[in-house]
């Protein structure tokens, strides 16, 4: 089991009050919006950028309009996808050919976790639902509402639910084979995908603003890595639920706490190497050198992996509505909400590269699928590039 296990991958406001319901549903533009008051800002025009990074589009698809929630995920050269109609996708990276397809015929409230062979989603209806090439194998009900998408490895499939629950399942038949309750959770939780993934034998969840490590076989927590403490005068200025995706380097996590902070772990021993304080809603990544993330106003900073000090900042894509950034070559790459794609340097932050798409929000990526840098629309159109 440990070896299987350790293949594992990587809104509209309903309320702006406080609230007795457990679920109080929230979106970050959504939520910036309700405690401004205000206008949003317009977005920073940009300034022309000669193509230092070279890269030309290799394929494109379409799949139907996504929700900002529908994850992709990789495995090898496979993108696994599913739009807001229910139908999921197996995508050959290097050609962008459809392999498969399976319309479930209802929505989906989470994306994709796959592990080459089986794909899980969870529809709107609270069902975890498996899917093979062969179309549709097992459904599970879960108890209460997801958002993040299904961690299929060591054949089996784990499930984040928005009570912050934890539950396992058997890959082959959907059985359930344990589930986790969350332990001193916030009553309120966003709509957007938090973290789960993989270190090893070790199941790392997102609790709160918690970094939780549970093994896999039985779901008893090893151990608990706080990443941000609530802290507002209010439920809302209160969430620090860890959000994806995550930035991991050997056995090194480094995770952001929605508007709070961002950090990294140590998830063998469960130890925080360090936090710093950080205003933002999408997740981040790292490499050997540094962490990337993107600020709820679009500035990119990188800081230092080592102790957390900043090294740089961009404000090149000020109130673009900028997703969590991917590290690849030298570049770090960032799509927005005008549907650009934007590389840059990992050194300073300046511009190499811009790429367009259909002109509707990256809602997907960017991510690398072998050599082939993705990114998918809200439009639902998937878009490969490779440099040249």
């Amino acid at each position: 089991m440990k070896g299987a296990f350790a293949v594992s991958l990587n809104l509209f406001a309903r309320a702006c009050t406080s609230s007795r319901w457990f679920f109080v549903l929230l979106a970050a533009a959504a939520l910036s919006a309700c405690s401004s008051g205000s206008k949003r800002p317009e977005p920073t025009p940009l300034a022309p950028v000669t193509a230092l990074v070279p890269a030309s589009r290799a394929w494109t698809a379409a799949i139907g309009p996504v929700d900002p929630l529908m994850t992709p995920a990789v495995r090898g050269q496979q993108v696994f996808l599913a739009n807001a109609a229910g139908s999921v996708f197996a995508l050959d990276g290097a050609s962008g050919q459809v392999q498969w397809r399976v319309d479930l015929g209802t929505p989906l409230s989470a994306g994709v976790g796959a592990d080459g062979q089986t794909a899980a989603v969870v529809t709107r209806n609270n069902e975890l639902v498996a899917v093979e090439s062969s179309g549709e194998r097992w459904r599970a009900r879960l108890p209460a509402r997801t958002f993040t998408a299904p961690l299929v490895a060591g054949q089996r499939v784990f499930v984040l639910s928005g009570d912050r629950s934890v539950t396992a399942f058997d890959a082959r038949t959907g059985a359930r084979l344990w589930t986790q309750a969350a332990r001193g959770a916030d009553p309120l939780v966003l709509q957007q995908a938090g973290v789960l993934t993989a270190v090893g034998d070790t199941l790392l969840a997102g609790v709160s603003g918690r970094l939780v490590a549970f093994d896999p076989l039985n779901g008893r927590v090893r151990w608990e890595a706080p990443i941000a403490t609530p802290r507002g005068v209010n439920e809302i200025e209160r969430l620090v639920d860890l959000v994806g995706r995550v930035g991991r380097v050997n056995d090194q996590l480094c995770v952001r706490a929605f508007q709070a902070a961002v950090g990294c772990v140590d998830a063998n021993r469960g130890t925080v190497l360090w936090t710093q304080p950080a205003d933002g809603a999408v997740g981040v990544a790292a490499d050997a050198d540094q962490v990337y993330g993107a600020e709820r106003n679009g500035r990119v900073i990188a800081w230092r992996r080592s102790n957390g000090e900043r090294a740089w900042s961009s404000d090149a894509l000020l109130h673009r509505g900028v997703t969590a950034p991917l590290a690849a070559g030298r570049s770090i790459i960032v799509g927005d909400a005008q549907g650009f794609v934007h590389l840059l340097s990992r050194d300073n932050g300046a511009m190499l590269n811009r790429l367009n798409t259909d002109g509707s929000a990256i809602v997907g990526g960017p991510f690398l699928a072998g050599n082939t840098l993705v990114a998918v629309t809200r439009n639902g159109g998937v878009f490969g590039w490779r440099p040249e």
